[in-house]
């Protein structure tokens, strides 16, 4: 695997629509969630979320789901957590007007079924005080987790919840 985001360069981002418009900026708000400062990522990290995924999901969702993954499994990301609540909110829209652009979000959520495992598995490292980053992490993907398996919808109507481990 190459650098985090690396292969960002490979999508083509405008001729993708979020909520806004042109997707073009998606790769700078995922850059700011990977390298900002706690303030920065946050407003980047909620940006993301109105832009791609409430309410319905757009055709840059799927794109950008798996550079979610990314950063959900970088220990270095500052809000791990936040990514992953973001996949699991993308996982629960959804748009009637397109269900491709539904189905392929909730495929590409799916298809990180394994990571959300490891990072529900993860062990804790000691630290003293309140919930670790790690716990929240632990907490967060082990919440994506059951929700992936235990998702339905009509535009995934074929698509088992284990099926799903092989997307």
């Amino acid at each position: 695997m190459g650098t985090v985001l690396g292969a960002m360069r490979n999508v083509r981002w405008h001729e993708l629509q979020h909520a806004y418009g042109s997707a073009s900026q998606v790769p700078g708000v995922l850059s700011r969630i990977a390298w900002g400062d706690a303030p920065t990522s946050d407003e980047a990290l909620s940006d993301l979320e109105r832009w791609i995924s409430t309410p319905p999901v757009f055709d840059s969702t799927a794109a950008t789901v798996p550079f979610l993954w990314e950063l959900a499994a970088t220990d270095t990301v500052r809000d791990r957590a936040g990514v992953l609540d973001l996949l699991a909110t993308i996982l629960a829209a959804g748009n009637a007007e397109h269900p491709a652009w539904t189905r392929a979000a909730h495929d590409a959520v799916a298809a990180g079924r394994a990571a959300a495992a490891r990072l529900a598995a993860a062990p804790d490292p000691p630290e003293a005080g309140g919930p670790s980053p790690a716990r929240t992490v632990r907490a967060a993907a082990t919440r994506l987790l059951a929700a992936i398996d235990r998702h339905v919808c009509p535009m995934c109507a074929g698509l088992s919840p284990h099926a799903a481990q092989a997307h």
